[in-house]
């Protein structure tokens, strides 16, 4: 099912528009050397042939996991022969290219900088780190970015009808479809792979033939229907009750199901700030650490760190003090209960504000005991009213008796 020209290409169409590197390596007869890189089942391979089939170029794979230095001059002796005897040029792929050790991509560098051979460099892991600066430097970096879902979708239906693949000998039923694509996970050989199994048990392919061809149950969830809602929903709440084993089932249920990771911990965020608060500070941490691990990591990795978060948010002490206090304000503001800034409070910086008698009488709480001094914040009109209402809950108890003090003080009471 490998595609046989561009255009066959699903995918990656940030790299395939007319104009780009790859379009002019097809459309060009210069040599050229690229490193693509990105994660498994992306096209990596599949763009090198089809390089090479559409320009006719002799196509030579090696693995960077099995061959060495022997391997990659015998390679390039054969390109340079074919290409000095038919005028014939040669792709040379080099799979798994970050494999290679310093002198191992020492190898490469004459081939690349004559233009012997059309290098290609497979990776999935960040050349800047893996690759020599002299090779990197003399090729062009292109980054491939994991299929979507419909792109899997369209691989699976094309292997179904297409003469190279099931040729429509087996029918794929939509349940089923949708179940190959949430384990496939963006990499399209792994979904033809697990559509292969499923075809060698069954002619007419469903959820249970996949299961068993598999061995990986279904999990009953869509992204945009009902279950994407009601086990966010039971998620939440399983945290806000403090049972951490019920809210680490749904956590895996949505993993499990390819629901998007910065979806669950955007919404761990917001619990951490909700449901938490100032009974623990530390769980916002926790939490906006699990995020930016989701961004840098992926899954499934990652999922351990959304694990982490799950847990520390569920045994928390809980306060929904913070979400209280903003709502509590926005709902007069919202009101038209505003009125203006005191004077003393507004900005003294700017040339003539002191003749607007703008900071006037502003006293530096820094300069007083305790860093506290009393003076009007509030505009008169919200003078009086109340929005933090701290709890008893973990830390937040000992902000109950802080603020209450502060508070008494502030408002000139005894």
């Amino acid at each position: 099912m490998r595609p046989r020209t561009l255009d066959e290409v699903l995918g990656q169409r940030h790299l395939l528009g007319q104009g780009t590197p790859l379009r002019r390596l097809v459309e060009s007869e210069a040599p050229m050397s690229l490193f693509l890189w990105g994660p498994p089942g992306t096209g990596k391979t599949t763009l090198a042939y089809v390089v090479a089939g559409v320009t006719k170029r002799r196509f030579v794979e090696i693995s960077a996991v099995s061959a060495g230095v022997k391997d990659v001059r015998a390679a390039i002796d054969t390109a340079r022969r074919e290409l000095g005897m038919t005028g014939r040029q040669t792709v040379l792929f080099v799979d798994e290219v970050h494999r290679f050790n310093k002198a191992q991509q020492d190898a490469l560098l004459p081939a690349v900088e004559n233009r012997w051979v059309t290098f290609i460099g497979a990776t999935t892991e960040n050349p800047f780190f893996s690759v020599i600066s002299p090779l990197l430097s003399r090729s062009l970096l292109l980054t491939l970015e994991s299929l979507s879902d419909d792109d899997i979708r369209a691989v699976l239906r094309r292997a179904v009808t297409d003469e190279r693949g099931l040729a429509g000998r087996n029918t794929l039923a939509p349940e089923a479809l949708e179940h190959l694509v949430r384990l496939a996970g963006g990499d399209a050989r792994r979904s033809l792979t697990y559509l292969e199994a499923a075809a060698l048990l069954a002619d007419d392919i469903t959820v249970e033939v996949v299961e068993k061809a598999v061995d990986k149950a279904a999990v009953r969830y869509d992204r945009q229907g009902d279950q994407h809602y009601d086990v966010i929903s039971a998620f939440i709440k399983s945290m806000r009750g403090s049972d951490a084993d019920a809210a680490l089932h749904y956590l895996a249920r949505m993993i499990e199901a390819g629901e998007d990771p910065r979806f669950i911990a955007r919404r761990l965020v917001i619990f951490a700030s909700e449901d938490v608060g100032m009974a623990d500070n530390t769980c916002l941490q926790t939490a906006v650490a699990a995020a930016q691990a989701v961004q840098l990591i992926g899954l499934p990795e990652a999922g351990i760190n959304l694990a982490h978060a799950v847990i520390h948010c569920a045994l928390a002490p809980k306060s929904n003090a913070v979400v209280k206090a903003i709502g509590a304000a926005s709902d007069d503001v919202r009101r038209g209960l505003i009125g203006q800034v005191p004077g003393h409070l507004r900005d003294a910086h700017y040339p003539g504000a002191a003749k607007l008698g703008h900071g006037k009488g502003y006293k530096y709480p820094h300069d007083f005991e305790h860093g506290l001094v009393r003076q009007d914040y509030a505009p008169e009109e919200t003078r009086e009213r109340r929005y933090y209402e701290p709890t008893r809950h973990g830390a937040e108890a000992g902000l109950f008796e802080r603020w209450s003090r502060i508070r008494d003080f502030l408002r000139g009471q005894p």
